[in-house]
């Protein structure tokens, strides 16, 4: 059983894995990975073992920009080692009783059915002083296109997406210490309403448990299609945002589950911030 009431249909998600891990990686994980990247600036803690613990085929750790690498006082070179200050062991999802420095996930979120089972997972995979970094979608995501469902009573769209202020309660609750929450709203703009379809379907997010269990008609899809159509701008394009959310927090001790808040920053604070500490850099 789920350990949330809207998680997503446990088969559709298999069917996402299975076409992640042939290779099949939607354009978000590049640029979700490449963001979150930037955000390493914050830690100051070493880092020897670091696990990838996302979905097969996306985004993993060897593929950070060199422009990171330099950034964070290390000279590129193939793999972390120069980064992480060593030879480091990247390893895919940790097994019981790995201890790594870092756990690393981007859009690993959305496809599990049982999130706070995995936050529990990253904790256990983490030495005492490690922590987490990770990248998900937000509920600010895609709110037209749930719009379009609802008005035509079509069912969800989505599996439902969780507030960065409830993934910062959840972390607590599972025995993190100080996350750190910030998200931004990324809005694409698409030349016709096929070009939002083919994006979304490669995204693989229709894993709603109230989704349209059988197969759609021609018909309905050009009542979607004009219905897509009808939300062109000024300049003929269709937009549609899509909000990541990154987090970080650290394992913490295990005298039982943390009681700070976690601290909530905002994207233009965290950008500054981080060009702050490259300037002293």
């Amino acid at each position: 059983m789920s350990d949330t009431p809207d998680a997503p249909d446990a088969q559709a998600l298999m069917r996402q894995r299975r076409r992640l891990a042939a290779g099949e990686r939607p354009w978000i994980h590049a640029e979700a990975a490449r963001r979150l990247a930037e955000r390493l600036a914050w830690i100051k803690v070493p880092v020897r073992t670091a696990l990838q613990w996302s979905p097969p085929g996306t985004q993993a750790l060897t593929e950070l920009p060199r422009a990171q690498w330099r950034q964070v006082g290390a000279p590129p070179q193939r793999g972390l080692g120069r980064w992480l200050g060593g030879t480091p062991s990247v390893a895919p999802e940790a097994t019981a009783g790995a201890e790594a420095d870092l756990v690393w996930s981007v859009l690993d979120l959305p496809w599990v059915a049982e999130p706070r089972t995995l936050l529990a997972a990253w904790r256990a995979a983490l030495q005492p002083q490690g922590f987490v970094m990770f990248a998900t979608l937000g509920p600010g995501s895609f709110a037209p296109l749930r719009e379009i469902y609802a008005a035509h009573g079509w069912g969800p769209p989505h599996a439902a997406l969780t507030d960065m202020h409830d993934w910062g309660d959840r972390l607590v609750e599972t025995g993190f210490e100080g996350p750190v929450m910030d998200q931004e709203t990324l809005t694409l703009t698409y030349a016709s309403p096929e070009a939002l379809l083919a994006d979304w379907r490669a995204s693989g997010l229709n894993a709603a448990q109230g989704r349209f269990a059988g197969l759609r008609t021609p018909r309905w899809r050009q009542r979607l299609l004009a219905a897509l159509a009808e939300l062109r701008g000024a300049d003929g394009r269709i937009a549609m945002p899509w909000e990541l959310v990154y987090g970080h927090a650290f394992r913490g001790t295990d005298r039982g589950p943390a009681v700070a808040a976690e601290t909530r920053i905002d994207a233009a604070t965290m950008k500054s911030l981080l060009r702050r500490g490259r300037d002293r850099g």
